[in-house]
Order: C-alpha cells, then structure tokens, then sequence
C-alpha cells in the first residue's frame, strides 16, 4: 500500500514538473512578443523600395530564397542541415504560396521573433537568430521591397527532418535553449556601429563563422571562431584569428577592397564566400564596406584553441607531392610557390596554405577555386578542378606538400580527409 501511494506520489511530482517545464518553454517561446496586427500594407514609396531592395542585398536573401533555376526570391531551394533539409520559403508577393497575404506586422515578427504569419515557429535554418537585431524601420523597408516583387506562385516543399526535430515541440525546446529576441534598438550612429549591425544584423556572419553543438545551437563564448559552414562542408575561418581569416593588421581600405571585389593584395575569396560577395558584398556603398572594414579590424585576436597538431609528411609522400607541384601547379603558383601577382595567389606564407584545418584546401584543389566575378575583379583568374586527374593519395600527397615547403609549416593532409570530401561533395 505504501509503495503504490509513493508511486501515485512520484507520478503526481513527475507530472507537476512536465506542466510546469512546458508553462516555461511556452512562456520563454512568447518573451518580448506582442499581438499582430493583420492589417496595413506596405509603403510603395519608390525610395522606402530602393532601401529595401539594398537591405535585401546585405542579408544576401536572393542565395538562400531561389533554387537552381528558379524565379528569384519564389524560395524552394533545400538548406542542408545536420537533422534533414529544410526548403526556403517564397518571399515574392504571391498570396497562397508567398508573403501575398502577409502584414508588415507579421514580416517584423517573423524577423525579430522567428514565428510564421500562422503562428507557426520558424526552423532556425532561416537565420532569425541574427534578423532579430534588425530594425523595425529596417524590416519595414525590406518588407515593401519584397512586396513590391512580381508574385510567383509557387509552394515552399515540407521539410524533411528525421523526429523529433521536425516537430514544433522540439523546436519551441531549442528556442528555450538558444533563441533570446534582442531588445528594439535605434539606427546605428557611427561606423564601427554600423559596422556591428551589418555584421551581426542583416549579414548573419555568426550564421556560418561560428561553431554550433550537437542540437545546432551556438556554443557560448565561441562566435565567430571558425567553424565548418552547415551543409557545405567548407571551412569558415575564425575571425578572430591571425591564423586564419583576422584582420587586424590590414587596412581598412583593403578589408573593404577584399569584401566588394572578391580579392585584394592580400587575400581572395572562394566556396561559399565567394557566393556572399557575389550576391551581396559586392554591393555595398563605399561607406559601408569601410564600416564592415571598421568592424572586422576591431575585434580580438586570438590563436584558436590548441589541438592536437598532424603530423608532417613521410619523405616519400614530399616527394611525390614535389613532382605532382611540378607538373600541374607550379605554371601557375611558381617554382617557389610565389605566384603570380594579380592572377595567381602566392602558397609560400599563405595562411589559407597553412591554417589547421585544410578543409577548403581540399575543396579548391577536388573542385577549382573561383573567385566572384564583381565590378572590382571583373574577370578574375581562377583554378581548374583536379578530381578527375588526381586520385586522393594524389591530392593528399601535393597538398602536404605544399604545406610543409617554402618555410610553410603546417601538418600533413591524409588522403582519407581527401576522401570524406569527394564523397560528401554536391557538385
């Protein structure tokens, strides 16, 4: 009798403390949201339309938002995520299948908030994490920028994330976990200020620099610290790091020069950056990019966290790695891996060369290397795919190669890594 009453007991407590989790996972799901207004349209003033037709360009919606083919902005194009696929939705003006129906209130709530027009929570796919430091004025304007799109009809695909992580249960979970909507803010005053809100705002650049945990959540403390970028198997370099892809020691005019044309003295761009300048940096007002300038060359420096370092190559894998530099890369990069100025990057000192992760190393040399045709670099010179020609013992043994000569000093590359990346690519 005594232990079915401790059973009743415990299954009372137990159950006390399920609804009490839930009241909290819904009330922290509702924080800081206030009722919507289904009413109103958006402006059709021709410059509130330009603002938001350049707002749209710094969140480099259009990338995300059309498939392979697609009418722009009308959406369908599969995000790659650790737990399954989800498809970006239609943002032109189409009232079934698009925001056609939608008020500005809504758009607002859904940037700040991460919930649909329906109520619905947004996958995290869509980067409301870092919309939610947009400003009201702001997402009013790319509202009425969308809204003034030609509609498209065209339905937005279910997702298909394995269970539980397609269910809102689990998501309102991860949004009690990770999601805080920012506190309304005023329009940034002064170029470091709008370089932040560039930044961290419409250009979601934690979206892909930062590493996450096992749920897809950022790890405290870690932003911006490199990170392989969700569904594409590239390397994000730390931008903290002076190692990889910090900047402190530039100027600001060459940061700038880097982020609108694609490629400055210093450095160029590849993989899916290369994607973000083409759609998006590239069209950034003078006063912009030196604010984005501004901003990256402002934050801390530091070595990334020590790991356990790889070790260098046997002799006879330099060796061949030697000859395989002689015959297909050294036209180009040079005997001494100088390169060629304004067409082929130098390898000698090249911290792209020699970070500790060759991940994006791997991906250029499988799959070419191409930097974005912008205004600045119209018809940049880039690099042919080796996947046919090579085998990955091949590209293990060049790429160890390069690594370890000309005073370079970074570890071997195994021809498994090689491997996993010929195997995972999408191309």
């Amino acid at each position: 009798m005594k232990l079915r009453r401790l059973g009743t007991w415990l299954a009372a407590v137990l159950l006390a403390l399920g609804l009490l989790a839930a009241a909290a996972i819904w009330a922290l799901n509702l924080r800081g949201e206030a009722p919507v207004d289904g009413s109103g349209t958006a402006g059709a003033d021709a410059a509130q339309i330009a603002r938001g037709a350049y707002l749209a360009r710094l969140g480099n919606c259009v990338s995300c938002h059309t498939r392979a083919g697609g009418a722009p902005y009308a959406g369908g194009r599969a995000i790659a995520t650790p737990f399954g696929a989800v498809y970006a939705s239609n943002l032109t003006p189409d009232v079934q299948t698009g925001l056609g129906g939608w008020s500005p209130d809504a758009f607002w709530r859904a940037l700040h908030h991460g919930r649909s027009a329906d109520g619905r929570l947004l996958y995290p796919a869509f980067p409301y994490p870092a919309y939610t430091h947009i400003t009201h004025a702001d997402a009013d304007a790319l509202f009425s920028y969308l809204q003034s799109l030609a509609p498209v009809h065209q339905a937005t695909p279910a997702p298909t994330l394995r269970f539980p992580y397609n269910t809102q249960a689990a998501l309102a979970v991860w949004r009690a976990l990770y999601f805080r909507p920012a506190p309304e803010r005023p329009a940034p005053q002064t170029p470091l200020q709008r370089g932040a809100y560039i930044a961290q705002a419409l250009g979601h650049c934690a979206a892909c620099h930062s590493p996450r945990d096992a749920l897809g959540g950022p790890l405290r403390g870690e932003a911006l610290s490199g990170a392989i970028v969700p569904g594409e198997y590239w390397w994000a370099p730390s931008l903290h790091s002076p190692a990889q892809a910090g900047v402190a020691d530039w100027s600001e005019q060459d940061i700038a020069t880097l982020l609108t044309s694609g490629r400055s003295a210093q450095a160029g761009v590849s993989g899916p950056m290369a994607e973000v300048v083409f759609h998006s940096l590239q069209y950034l007002t003078a006063d912009d990019a030196l604010a984005l300038a501004r901003w990256l060359r402002a934050l801390p420096q530091h070595a990334p966290a020590a790991g356990p370092s790889a070790p260098a190559a046997a002799a006879q894998v330099l060796e061949r790695g030697a000859k395989l530099y002689a015959d297909y890369c050294a036209e180009c990069h040079q005997d001494e891996g100088q390169g060629k100025r304004g067409a082929f990057p130098a390898l000698a000192g090249n911290r792209a060369v020699t970070m500790a992760e060759p991940l994006n190393l791997i991906q250029i040399t499988l799959h070419g290397g191409y930097l974005p045709a912008t205004a600045g670099n119209p018809r940049p010179h880039g690099m042919p795919p080796f996947r046919q020609s090579m085998t990955d013992a091949d590209i293990a043994a060049v790429l160890s190669y390069i690594r370890q000569a000309w005073g370079n000093q970074a570890g071997r590359v195994d021809a498994i890594a090689v491997h996993r990346v010929r195997e995972r690519s999408t191309y």
